[in-house]
């Protein structure tokens, strides 16, 4: 047995795009950031940024299309898929790798905006933690992964 699934959490980066299929089916794509933290050999703290390109069908098109937009947290169940077509002016083969989202779900919207959009990475998040917008108060120290005991 063989297993293509994908799960990502993250902001979109761009307003979902919805079209119509000749078929009538609803599709949207939009693309969806991820980052991870992470020490290197000197003990820096480096990010690392992950764009993602979604694809979504049917019904849960025309719902992401209605309530997510740009700068939107939403959590992605799906599999993974690449296209590969001709470009009509160099004639060079391109491919496009894309997750095809077979469940979503919206992230927490952000604190006082009227869109549903999540704090940007480490500026919004750190200063309204805490007891003032109901969320949860983190310590601000750092994890070292060597303390962690499994």
């Amino acid at each position: 047995m063989y297993i293509n699934k994908v799960l990502l959490f993250g902001n979109l980066t761009r307003d979902p795009e919805l079209k119509s299929l000749t078929t009538g089916t609803n599709v949207v794509n939009f693309g969806l950031a991820t980052n991870r933290v992470y020490r290197d050999r000197d003990g820096k703290k480096q990010e690392q940024t992950e764009f993602h390109n979604i694809v979504i069908f049917g019904k849960q098109a025309d719902t992401v299309a209605q309530y997510l937009k740009k700068g939107s947290s939403a959590y992605i169940e799906g599999r993974l898929q690449t296209r590969s077509w001709d470009d009509k002016t160099s004639g060079e083969k391109k491919y496009r790798t894309e997750v095809i989202a077979e469940r979503v779900q919206f992230g927490p919207k952000g604190s006082g905006n009227s869109g549903a959009s999540a704090a940007p990475k480490g500026e919004e998040q750190d200063q309204n933690s805490g007891s003032s917008t109901g969320g949860i108060d983190y310590p601000k120290d750092d994890i070292n992964p060597d303390d962690i005991p499994f």
